[in-house]
């Protein structure tokens, strides 16, 4: 699974400005809780940040604790990286972003959305506890058994119950 985040929104998601007075900090600080997640789940993960209003000629590129760092060029949102890079990637990407053009258009090209809001517990969860805890967690649901009358969701909302259930 390859995760693709809109960086400066998962940044925001129940967080003051008078906290991101410090962006490079915070994105240090998002970048560590990533990796630690990245490292108990195995999955490849693209984090995309606006260079728009100030960022350099050409788009760029690191690699920072194991995460794809990508950094808009100078006049290029973000959203719009993250759109090229869910078409070339199609199935098998799961966008997070808040944004809703974003969401429609993952949406659009039959890729999984999630809310900012929804997985940043998840990280700061996974991120925290130890694996064998998770283990544990994890072994407990699938025994338990399913009851009363069954009801089928739609395609999209499975789709994203499958993402979630992933990350």
């Amino acid at each position: 699974m390859h995760l693709i985040i809109d960086g400066y929104n998962l940044l925001h998601v129940g967080r003051s400005p008078k906290s991101l007075a410090d962006l490079e900090r915070e994105r240090e600080r998002l970048v560590t809780l990533l990796s630690a997640y990245r490292k108990q789940r195995s999955c490849e993960i693209t984090v995309v940040f606006d260079g728009w209003q100030g960022g350099w000629i050409t788009e760029q590129k690191e690699r920072d604790k194991g995460i794809d760092l990508v950094f808009s060029k100078r006049g290029e949102k973000a959203d719009e990286v993250i759109k090229r890079m869910v078409a070339g990637k199609g199935a098998g990407v799961v966008v997070v972003t808040s944004d809703r053009e974003i969401s429609r258009f993952a949406e659009r090209m039959a890729v999984t959305s999630i809310p900012s809001e929804q997985f940043l517990p998840r990280i700061e969860q996974t991120a925290l506890r130890p694996q064998r805890e998770r283990l544990r967690e994890e072994e407990e649901e699938g025994e338990q058994k399913k009851k009363g009358p069954s009801r089928r969701l739609s395609k999209k909302e499975r789709r994203k119950r499958a993402a979630l259930k992933k990350l």
